[in-house]
C-alpha cells in the first residue's frame, strides 16, 4: 500500500527490482489494469505520483485551479526518490507518474522490464552546474572535485554539461548513457558520484555539483540566476512527461489531465511561477 508517502525520503540506492516486488504484491487502487477487467473507473480519481518541485506543484495548481471544471478527480502523491514512481505506475498502485524525462524511462524500461510510456510532455528542468565556493567557471581549478548524479542517463547528461563548457574532455562517440569512463580529459577535476536527490546538501563537501532542475528548486537554488552552466533549452531531449503503464493511454482521465497539463494556464503558471528556472516543453492553443 503507498501510505504516508509525502515527505518520506526514498532513497535512489534501494533496489528497482526490490521495490517492483514489492509493488506487485500490494493491492490494486483506482484502476490497475491487471487486477481485474482491465478497464479504468473513470468515476474515481485518477493517482498520479510526482517528484514534489516543480512536478507535484503544477498538478497542485491543476487540482485546485482547472480540474473540477473538467470533470477530472485528480489525486497527487509525491514521491522523493526516481524509482518507486514507475514501480507504482507498473503494478497498479498510481494510475500515472510525472517526474522523468525519455532517456531515463528507456532506460529504466530496460533494466526493469517495465512497460510505462510517456502521453504528453509537459516542461523542460535544465540541468546546472553550482558550486558555493565558485563564483565563475574559471574558478573550477585541478584538483577540486564535482559531484555527478550516478544515475545512468543523468550522469551522461552531466557530463555533456561539463563537456560543452570546457571542463572536460569526452571520448569520440560518448552519447547519453556517457559514464566517468568516458571521460578522455578531466583536466584535473575529481568526480564523485552521488544519488540525485543528496546533490543540493552535498554542497556543502564538494568544490562543485551538477544539480537536477527539481531538485535545485527544492533546495532554493535558482538556475537561472545561480548556477555556473546551465543547459540551453533549445533541442532539448530531456522534457518531463506525464507517463501510464502501457494500455492506459487512452484512459479518459488521462486524456484529460493531458488537455490540462498543456492548457494555456499551465503555461503561464510555469512563466510566471519558475521565471526561467522550468520552461513549458508544450506549445498551448489559446
Amino acid at each position: 500500500m503507498l501510505k504516508n508517502i509525502k515527505n518520506t525520503k526514498l532513497p535512489l540506492a534501494a533496489s528497482a527490482s526490490a521495490a517492483l516486488a514489492l509493488g506487485l504484491t500490494a493491492c490494486g487502487t483506482a484502476s490497475d489494469p491487471d487486477s481485474g477487467s482491465g478497464k479504468a473507473d473513470a468515476s474515481k480519481p485518477l493517482v498520479v505520483a510526482a517528484s514534489p518541485t516543480p512536478h507535484a506543484d503544477i498538478l497542485t495548481y491543476v487540482k485546485d485551479k482547472l480540474a473540477a471544471k473538467a470533470g477530472l478527480k485528480l489525486e497527487v502523491k509525491e514521491f522523493t526518490d526516481y524509482v518507486l514512481p514507475n514501480t507504482a505506475t507498473e503494478s497498479g498502485q498510481v494510475d500515472a507518474n510525472f517526474f522523468q524525462h525519455r532517456p531515463y524511462l528507456d532506460d529504466f524500461n530496460k533494466k526493469n522490464g517495465t512497460h510505462i510510456v510517456p502521453v504528453a510532455d509537459v516542461h523542460l528542468e535544465p540541468l546546472g552546474l553550482y558550486s558555493k565556493s565558485a563564483k565563475d567557471l574559471k574558478d573550477l581549478k585541478a584538483g577540486q572535485t564535482v559531484a555527478v548524479p550516478n544515475d545512468t542517463t543523468n550522469e551522461g547528461r552531466a557530463l555533456k554539461l561539463l563537456a560543452d563548457n570546457g571542463l572536460i574532455t569526452l571520448k569520440d562517440g560518448a552519447g547519453a548513457d556517457a559514464k566517468l569512463s568516458d571521460i578522455a580529459d578531466p583536466k584535473g577535476l575529481k568526480f564523485k558520484e552521488l544519488e540525485a536527490a543528496t546533490l543540493p546538501r552535498a554542497l556543502n563537501d564538494v568544490d562543485a555539483a551538477v544539480i537536477n532542475g527539481n531538485y535545485a528548486i527544492e533546495a532554493d537554488l535558482k538556475p537561472a540566476a545561480d548556477s555556473l552552466a546551465l543547459e540551453k533549452a533549445e533541442g532539448n531531449p530531456y522534457a518531463n512527461f506525464l507517463a501510464v503503464k502501457e494500455g492506459n493511454e487512452n484512459d479518459p482521465r488521462v486524456k484529460k489531465l493531458v488537455g490540462l497539463l498543456n492548457s494555456p494556464e499551465v503555461k503561464k503558471y510555469i512563466e510566471d511561477t519558475y521565471d526561467g528556472s522550468v520552461i513549458p516543453a508544450f506549445s498551448a492553443a489559446g
